[in-house]
């Protein structure tokens, strides 16, 4: 049986783009293994790993938040780290901190948890906002700073950070500054019934987590982001993406649109996913797959907008309803 990367090599795909293909295919489908029936979720979380993206997972408890990510961290070999955010929490508990050693009088960095290749930021918002914000330098440039010394983290790096989206009681709502630092916001969801008998089935005797190997290396998923970078976009579809962030600072109904960050984030999520699937070009359907995870997040409504109930996401929604798709007539 020929596998993904000679199929796409015989359909016309350059070796490069057809070699990132299989193996970001077999990362999700390692990942889905744990995660049932979720392969949409799976290919976003994806994606933005290989644009170099962070990722916000806003839903109910028990739908396989934490299991993403360790899944994730599992499949392409790299280091793992799970904070759990609490109100008491220190940013020194986060990025780490300056010991005194007494045998020779000086200081030594003790790193902490966010060095690490992926890193779970679990309920996020239950820390304090100066605890968040030690999130942002390593997030945005890839270091962190302590007592005025630099120290890099290791690539590639992703941060999942996950919130409760019913429970807001002992919260802190995390800043629109540090929203805009999340380059999607991913929903698992409730599986449907056959989805969770088929859970019921895989958990009987133990986790299918416990079992999972390892099929990729960190090496592997740089490779993914350096071939993602070759993926052609068309000016077409650019102004499509930049028109669609637009529309969101001129709607009614919001009193902030999303900002050019989120443009340059649809633009590397669209290349990211037409990689995963296959392709060497960015269409306009991959944008509109990805606008809702992009931009939504970024949106803040006015108060008129959030007493008649507005979403964000049903406002990208009827954006994307209305904004013309490039080349449709």
């Amino acid at each position: 049986m020929q596998n993904t990367a000679t199929i796409l090599s015989d359909a016309g795909i350059s070796p490069g783009v057809a070699a990132a293909t299989a193996v970001a295919r077999r990362i999700a489908d390692n990942v889905a293994t744990v995660i049932v029936g979720k392969n949409d979720a799976i290919e976003q979380a994806l994606a933005a790993f290989i644009a170099e993206g962070h990722i916000l997972v806003e839903d109910v408890p028990g739908v396989g938040k934490t299991m993403l990510a360790r899944a994730l961290a599992v499949s392409i070999g790299g280091s793992f780290s799970r904070i759990q955010f609490t109100p008491d929490m220190l940013p020194s508990d986060v990025t780490g901190v300056s010991v005194y050693n007494q045998a020779d009088g000086e200081f030594s960095f003790r790193s902490g948890p966010i060095f690490a290749q992926l890193v779970l930021a679990d309920e996020i918002n239950r820390a304090t906002p100066k605890t968040q914000s030690a999130l942002l330098e390593a997030m945005e440039e890839r270091q962190v700073t302590v007592d005025g010394e630099s120290h890099l983290l290791t690539p590639p790096f992703l941060v999942i950070a996950t919130q409760n989206s019913i429970e807001y009681e002992g919260t802190f709502p995390l800043p629109e500054a540090q929203l805009d630092r999340f380059l999607m916001r991913v929903n698992i969801g409730y599986p449907r019934f056959d989805e969770e008998m088929t859970i019921i089935a895989q958990q009987e005797h133990s986790h299918p987590i416990n079992e999972l190997q390892p099929i990729a290396s960190p090496e592997d998923v740089l490779q993914l982001q350096q071939e993602a970078r070759s993926v052609y976009v068309d000016d077409l579809v650019r102004e499509y993406l930049v028109t669609l962030a637009e529309a969101t600072r001129s709607h009614p109904d919001a009193a902030l649109g999303a900002s050019p960050r989120a443009s340059l984030g649809l633009f590397r999520t669209g290349r990211a996913l037409a990689l995963i699937r296959g392709r060497d070009y960015v269409l306009p359907d991959d944008i509109k797959e990805l606008a809702v995870g992009v931009l939504s997040h970024r949106i803040v409504l006015t108060p008129a907008a959030r007493m008649r109930g507005v979403r964000p996401e049903r406002l990208v929604a009827e954006l994307l309803d209305t904004v013309p798709v490039p080349g449709a007539r």
